[in-house]
Parts: C-alpha cells; sequence; structure tokens
C-alpha cells in the first residue's frame, strides 16, 4: 500500500470512528487499529488526533464550492430549478458518500477551542457559499440585505435534512432531493 492510500484509508476509519463516537471519546489506538496500522504510522502522516481531526474538517471545507464545478452546464436547459437540481443531486451523493463529515460537522460537539473555531469557519464558508449561489441569480426575489441570512436557512436546514436521512437510510434519495428543492428553490426563483 503505497503513503498515500495508507493516509486515505487512515482518514476513512477516523472519520468512521469520530462520526460513532466523537472527537472525545476517539483515541488514535482505535483510530489504528481500525485501520489495521501501528500508532506510530498514524503519527507518520498526522501529528496528532486534533490534527487527524482537523485535516478531516478542512477536506470538508475545501470540497464545499466543488458542488457548484461537478455541474455538468450541457445538462441543464437554463431553468433555476434544473440548476438547484443539479446541484442538490450532486450534494446528496457527496453528503451520502462523506456522511462521517456531516456528523462530525453539525453533531459532535466535542474538542477543544481550535476545534470549534474550525467547525464554526465551515459553517461560515457553507454560508458564504450559498449567498455567492444566490446573489448571482437573476431577479432573484431576495433582497440584498436578506441573502446571507437566507443563505444560512438554507445551510442550517439542508444540513439537518442530511443528518436525517443518515439517520434514516431507508428514505430514498429522490424524496430527500425533494424535499431540499422545495425548501431552497424559493431563494433563487425571479420576483
Amino acid at each position: 500500500m503505497s503513503g498515500d492510500q495508507r493516509r486515505l484509508l487512515i482518514q476513512r476509519e477516523a472519520g468512521r470512528l469520530f462520526a460513532r463516537s466523537g472527537y472525545a471519546a476517539t483515541t488514535l489506538d482505535d483510530i489504528a487499529a481500525a485501520a489495521g496500522v501501528t500508532k506510530p504510522m498514524v503519527y507518520r502522516h498526522f501529528a496528532s488526533k486534533k490534527g487527524l481531526y482537523l485535516a478531516l474538517l478542512a477536506k470538508h471545507e475545501n470540497d464545499l464550492p466543488t458542488f457548484f464545478e461537478r455541474v455538468d452546464p450541457d445538462s441543464l436547459d437554463g431553468t433555476p430549478q434544473t440548476l438547484l437540481h443539479a446541484i442538490l443531486d450532486v450534494w446528496f451523493d457527496y453528503v451520502w458518500e462523506n456522511r462521517h463529515a456531516w456528523v462530525m460537522l453539525f453533531r459532535d460537539s466535542s474538542g477543544d477551542a481550535d476545534i470549534q473555531r474550525f467547525r464554526r469557519r465551515v459553517s461560515a464558508s457553507a454560508r458564504r457559499v450559498l449567498a455567492e449561489f444566490i446573489a448571482a441569480q437573476p431577479g432573484s426575489a431576495i433582497r440584498p440585505a436578506q441573502v446571507e441570512p437566507t443563505a444560512e436557512l438554507l445551510r442550517s436546514g439542508l444540513a439537518g435534512l442530511a443528518l436525517w436521512w443518515i439517520d434514516n437510510p431507508g428514505m430514498p434519495k429522490p424524496q430527500v432531493l425533494d424535499v431540499a428543492l422545495r425548501m431552497s428553490l424559493p431563494a433563487i426563483l425571479p420576483a
């Protein structure tokens, strides 16, 4: 196994354990055992448990703007509904593939001040990305002074819906996507 593959394996197992037990209750011994590596091997890739946790949060933060980039513009018909559907479809795929990240960000409240600050920063980044998207929609019914609070409503609502879906995996993605569309669409529809 290459060093990069081993690092990804450690991150994947750490994310799963952090999501299940929280930052405070997860040890580096637990992570090493789950990844099938030694604790010194974990230290070779990450300086500390905190460094590993923050690396996982940073990956999620860095992925935020990519949901817009992953949408194939040729598949759109130019309507806001189609655009939003395509973005949310990609986003829900990401949520499902990275369930641990959602739990770490929005359910786990353990960790020191640096971790809490980083979680707030990720939330602020998500709000900023949504606000930029809302503000860029031609003819949006959202007044400029209401763009940021609308973005926060969508961010927190979509995060909550994602957590609910993680807890209720029997709900088909198209059903969850329909709920998200009904909630989000008024933010980008023309006045």
